[in-house]
């Protein structure tokens, strides 16, 4: 999904810039609105403090207002994010993108439709056979790994490929585990 549009009789699309979203903004109204995780355990989910998680949810509260008080339209894009699917990038206008079908090849660009799209860069070295890191474009970044985490407790574990973190429970407290990033 890339956003929302307003629709009715006094809609015209036209005069208004649309209210620009981040990944991290839209993850952050999802796990506390939708998922109705609190402050502390959707900031451990997303791997930041809790205070930058409040400033990232209230942000993306003011936005989301915003659009609906000014009937504009709300594009979701960019941010700091990992995806756990391989990246890949286009010869030919330079794009970087992800292909959400994980073990899928992208074939062709999203943006231009070229078919000169190359792996852009997958890490393997420096984490378990089972586990794939992809690096941050940012030079210097370290590579990400999958893990399922308790938000109660804290409990920890490597993510098992295939297997969603949500239908796993907590050894130590038995709640259900959810998934985070984690970097090496």
């Amino acid at each position: 999904m890339k956003g929302f549009k307003p629709y009715g009789y006094d809609f015209d699309g036209t005069n208004k810039e649309p209210v620009l979203i981040h990944f991290e903004e839209y993850e952050a109204l999802r796990l506390c609105d939708y998922d109705m995780h609190n402050h502390h355990q959707a900031s451990v989910i997303m791997g930041v403090s809790r205070p930058t998680f409040t400033r990232i949810y209230a942000s993306v509260r003011r936005k989301v207002a915003k659009a609906f008080a000014e009937n504009r339209q709300i594009k979701i894009q960019g941010g700091k994010v990992y995806f756990d699917s391989n990246w890949y990038s286009c010869s030919t206008c330079g794009c970087f993108f992800n292909n959400p079908k994980r073990g899928i090849d992208a074939v062709n660009c999203p943006l231009c439709d070229s078919k000169d799209v190359a792996n852009y860069d997958i890490d393997t070295e420096s984490v378990d056979a089972d586990v794939i890191g992809v690096k941050n474009m940012e030079k210097g970044a370290e590579s990400p790994i999958d893990m399922c985490v308790c938000v109660g407790c804290g409990y920890e574990k490597l993510h098992n490929q295939g297997v969603p973190c949500k239908t796993e429970v907590c050894p130590q407290c038995g709640q259900r585990l959810t998934r985070k990033i984690k970097t090496n």
